[in-house]
């Protein structure tokens, strides 16, 4: 079974129902000192976490003085617009004490599903973690509509678990884990603390019941568990609610846990396998010799591009004698990666105008 001490970078789920009051409408400011200071004790030991936070219609409504019951698009948009910056100064005032710095990225469903928002939204997390900041996460209500929306965050932080590879995703919920059947319904309802695979019967015990403030029941859970492991990540789910979640999780709250069905090297470079090339860089015995030794692709070692696609598309990379290497995903478009092959790194930004990545294909955006 995972543990909380196992994880190299993990990803914690925030829904509204534990960060903002439902009667008030208020920031339940305690609560989340003491998050901040679990965050703070997982990330000294090296780990790195990301939040993924709902919260932000939630606390707009209670400022704006809307109603808990379902809002027009318009007004959810409006709450989600002011209280978006109050959740953001919520998390920095929290985390700060601590020091840490924090950055808001907010996504939609759209971003996850077009190649090259994705790859913006890997490389943005990386760089943001590489920096020592935590990044908090939030579906971008503003702006989003029924058809570009997750609808509920239990799903946005799996895919963002997947986006980020990280190797365990805790949902903090008003539910301490998967039961039989519904707990409040079924008094011989029994806890199941570990679930190796997902499977029909399993599904099949999770009814779909949500709180005022939330959308998420539990068949969405599953569905969370399912994109986490099925990407190499192990998932919890736990009661949010007490304070310091993550210590009493650490200390053996209950909860339950789906494990991991690979790695997320492992299923990302599946997924990359899976693809089909839009294109091919053909490149020199130099090159090929590098990406032996597990380098990235640069622009200097490629002598002709093939085909056209643009940014974050596959693309097949073959030796001048036609023979397969391998396959990634191009940080550049077609036209980009013609005016810069065979070129150094450093003269990227004088070729195109501006400062580009110095590979062409990340080794981690690789198959050989």
């Amino acid at each position: 079974m995972a543990t909380l001490g196992d994880a190299k970078r993990l990803v914690v789920k925030i829904g509204s129902a534990l960060l903002v009051d439902a009667a008030t409408g208020a920031l339940r400011q305690d609560w989340l000192l003491s998050l901040a200071a679990d965050v703070a004790r997982i990330r000294k030991r090296g780990t790195d976490v990301i939040l993924v936070s709902s919260g932000s219609i939630a606390l707009g409504r209670g400022i704006l003085g809307l109603p808990v019951t379902a809002l027009p698009l318009e007004q959810s948009q409006a709450a989600a617009a002011v209280g978006q910056i109050r959740l953001a100064r919520a998390y920095e005032e929290a985390l700060r004490p601590h020091g840490i710095v924090t950055g808001q990225v907010l996504v939609t469903l759209e971003d996850s599903q077009d190649r090259r928002r994705y790859l913006n939204s890997r490389a943005t997390m990386e760089t943001m973690l590489g920096f020592g900041v935590t990044p908090i996460v939030n579906e971008n209500d503003t702006v989003a509509t029924d058809e570009i929306r997750y609808g509920d965050n239990d799903r946005l932080a799996a895919q963002v678990a997947v986006t980020a590879g990280a190797d365990q995703l805790v949902l903090l919920s008003d539910v301490d884990g998967l039961y039989t059947a519904n707990p409040k319904l079924d008094a011989q309802a029994r806890h199941l603390p570990m679930i190796d695979r997902i499977t029909p019967q399993i599904e099949a015990m999770a009814g779909d019941a949500g709180s005022g403030l939330s959308k998420g029941g539990m068949i969405t859970k599953l569905m969370a568990a399912r994109m986490a492991t099925e990407g190499g990540c192990a998932m919890a789910i736990t009661l949010g609610s007490e304070m310091h979640p993550l210590r009493r999780l650490e200390e053996g709250a209950r909860a339950t846990w789906f494990a991991a069905q690979t790695d997320p090297q492992t299923a990302r470079k599946r997924w990359i396998a899976a693809m089909k090339p839009k294109g091919a860089f053909i490149v020199d015995a130099g090159a090929a010799r590098a990406l032996g030794q597990g380098k990235s692709l640069l622009p200097a070692g490629v002598r002709q591009v093939t085909g056209t696609f643009g940014r974050g598309e596959l693309v097949a990379i073959t030796d001048r004698e036609g023979a397969h290497l391998g396959q990634g995903l191009t940080r550049y478009t077609s036209a980009e990666a013609r005016r810069i092959m065979g070129r150094h790194s450093a003269d990227i930004a004088a070729i195109l105008g501006y400062e580009g990545r110095a590979a062409l294909i990340h080794r981690d955006d690789m198959v050989l």
